[in-house]
């Protein structure tokens, strides 16, 4: 089964005792607004994950601006919130997949299998007519969320400056063109990318009605990408990475890794190589 799910899928069992729902709905520009949205309407049902406070891990030296939380935490989190393993979680945003898609690559991470994302977001689905509520944030019976690590969905600092080296992994660099050649840098303190990267801007992944693009389609955009090695994708702090990872593996690559620091970890450490101009 794909991850990307209808609108209508969810619908359909929207009430099932065995699915969850997670609204990741989240601005980077405004931490609040995604907390402030679930408050004023949600899909019924649906429990909150903010990116900063519940998918990230506080900010240090190295790890980028979004490091991965602490796995213990968070899967306390979610066993509070009413999931385990056994749960089939579908997660929604409002950002064209990209918050909801953090969440997968998260909950995959874990090793949780059954992990979807709903295409469109939560705007298309209140202009569908589809049940939203603003009622209290719903009560869910505890579970014990036990995580299975998969270490093997990740790639480090040192991970990196192998492939940059060996060219043993290819790089994909998820980031808007302006900011991969180094034209424009808006958040971190130094523009470029790293070297040997290829650039696959993460929206692109979408139509222009903004649905997710058919497998087919997903695979003919990255078809410049070898099948036969490791895939390191990341962008600037591990966020909009993940659509990216997302789509690569609905487009049939299997060795796709999350550079969870990506460009803001990177540059954190000042012998690293910066690239800039076109591929």
């Amino acid at each position: 089964m794909r991850a990307i799910v209808s609108m209508r899928w969810v619908l359909a069992r929207m009430y099932e005792p065995d699915l969850a729902i997670v609204d990741c709905r989240f601005l980077l520009g405004d931490p609040a607004a995604g907390r402030r949205s679930y408050a004023e309407s949600y899909i019924p049902g649906a429990i909150y994950m903010d990116l900063e406070r519940d998918l990230s891990g506080p900010v240090g030296k190295h790890g980028g601006r979004h490091p991965l939380p602490d796995i213990a935490e968070l899967a306390a989190k979610l066993g509070k919130a009413g999931i385990d393993r056994d749960t089939r979680v579908v997660a929604y945003d409002d950002q064209g997949g990209v918050m909801a898609a953090r969440f997968w690559w998260l909950l995959r991470y874990m090793g949780h299998e059954q992990v979807y994302v709903m295409d469109e977001g939560f705007s298309a689905w209140k202009k569908a007519g589809f049940p939203v509520t603003d009622a209290a944030p719903p009560i869910r019976v505890p579970k014990t969320y036990v995580p299975d690590v998969r270490q093997e969905l990740l790639a480090d600092v040192e991970a990196v400056r192998h492939a940059v080296r060996t060219g043993e992994s290819a790089l994909v660099d998820s980031r808007e063109p302006a900011r991969y050649r180094g034209e424009t840098e808006p958040i971190d303190r130094n523009a470029g990318h790293i070297p040997g990267a290829v650039n696959r801007f993460w929206k692109e992944n979408l139509d222009e009605a903004g649905r997710w693009r058919s497998p087919e389609e997903l695979a003919e955009r990255f078809a410049a990408l070898p099948q036969d090695k490791p895939i390191i994708v990341y962008c600037g702090s591990g966020v909009t990475a993940c659509p990216n990872v997302l789509a690569l593996m609905e487009a049939g690559y299997r060795d796709v890794k999350l550079y969870a620091g990506s460009w803001s970890d990177w540059i954190s450490y000042e012998d690293n190589p910066v690239a800039k101009g076109g591929e």
